[in-house]
């Protein structure tokens, strides 16, 4: 064998394992990582009721708008709170909110946050207890996503795990796992993951950074090196003939 031969010889044994190699690689790295089948962001929220029942009187409540806590949301007017008034059966410390001897009383906000939505129009008789407004907390959004894994790629779920959370816009944030819920069903684990985001909690709500809105999360797993997807898919690919 001539020495040029030899060289086109060495030099394609080179691209050959060069290619070998960068396809392992890439098929490990999406082995190690999943995407999601559903995600949204979320917030926590708090439910704003009411402490007896009576009329809407007054609604400062606008879905989207920001409040802080302490802010008046509602006045009501309870002719049944009236009387208890009126007999000492209950007194305005009892309930810890203004009350004027009429019956008419306010519901403030519990916490900073915005408005997720009113339920109680001017008007509209409530029911003690009933919720007449639902608020979403300030500094608390993250995201929740499900996932459909086999039981090695659940086994590989780290907590505080990387993800990356693709809003509509195509900007990618950071998060990280903290809580995973899973039912499993004919082998395969559909995981609901809570994800925690500095980035997103630290924005305020409105726009596309609002509870609901979908978002795509891609959560990677733990790293088993750079053979272990072969090893995976080889070791898959022998239980599946039998040996």
């Amino acid at each position: 064998m001539t020495w040029p031969n030899r060289i086109r010889l060495f030099v394609g044994l080179l691209a050959v394992l060069a290619l070998v190699g960068g396809g392992t690689l890439v098929f490990t790295q999406r082995q190690a990582r999943v995407e999601s089948d559903t995600a949204a962001i979320t917030a926590e929220q708090f439910a704003v009721g009411a402490p007896y029942p009576g009329i809407v009187s007054a609604s400062n409540v606008t879905p989207g708008a920001a409040v802080r806590a302490g802010d008046v949301l509602f006045e009501i007017r309870s002719p049944l709170l009236a009387r208890d008034l009126a007999t000492e059966s209950v007194t305005a410390d009892d309930l810890g909110v203004a009350v004027t001897a009429e019956g008419t009383f306010v519901v403030t906000a519990p916490v900073d946050g915005t408005v997720a939505e009113s339920l109680a129009p001017v008007g509209d008789f409530v029911q003690a207890g009933e919720v007449l407004s639902r608020i979403d907390r300030d500094d608390t959004m993250g995201a929740t996503a499900e996932f459909t894994l086999t039981a090695r790629d659940y086994g590989r779920i780290v907590s505080g795990a990387t993800v990356d959370l693709r809003l509509p816009d195509d900007r990618t944030i950071a998060g990280k796992v903290v809580q995973i819920d899973v039912d499993t069903v004919a082998g395969e684990a559909t995981s609901v993951i809570t994800i925690d985001s500095a980035v997103l909690a630290a924005r305020p709500i409105g726009g596309l950074h609002r509870p609901g809105t979908p978002v795509v999360a891609t959560l990677h797993l733990r790293d088993d090196g750079p053979w272990a997807g072969v090893a995976d898919a080889f070791g898959d690919l022998l239980r599946q003939v039998g040996l």
